[in-house]
């Protein structure tokens, strides 16, 4: 079983950035694919970006790519997630999840999943 920690949430202005982290406990971190969602008020969880077991392979929606990275470390059990030119629409609670799968896009193809960390751009 993995426990999944974001932090790294906060209030930014539009353009502004932040780092998200994940912090996963247990010894099979490295083990999972990990992946990034995220949910706005009143709308359905989307996927952001995934990451493979290793971290070789990513995969991103189109609205972020160009303005956000994921990573990970498995030597610290922990995923990221950098976030630049952040705009309003951005706003939502961002989660970190884990799948035994190969970089996911599917929320009900993740296992485990972090309580969330809020995000909130003002323009």
């Amino acid at each position: 079983q993995v426990q999944l920690v974001e932090s790294g949430g906060g209030s930014v202005q539009a353009g502004g950035s932040l780092r998200l982290s994940c912090a996963a406990s247990g010894r099979t971190f490295s083990s999972y694919a990990m992946g990034w969602f995220r949910q706005a008020p009143g709308k359905e969880r989307e996927f952001i970006a995934a990451i493979n077991w290793i971290g070789s392979s990513t995969n991103y929606v189109d609205s972020v790519k160009g303005r956000f990275t994921i990573s990970r470390d498995n030597n610290k059990n922990t995923l990221y997630l950098q976030m630049n030119s952040l705009k309003p629409e951005d706003t939502a609670v961002y989660y970190c999840a884990a799948s035994r799968l190969q970089t996911p896009t599917i929320a009900k193809l993740y296992d485990y999943w972090g309580q969330g960390t809020q995000v909130t751009v003002s323009s």
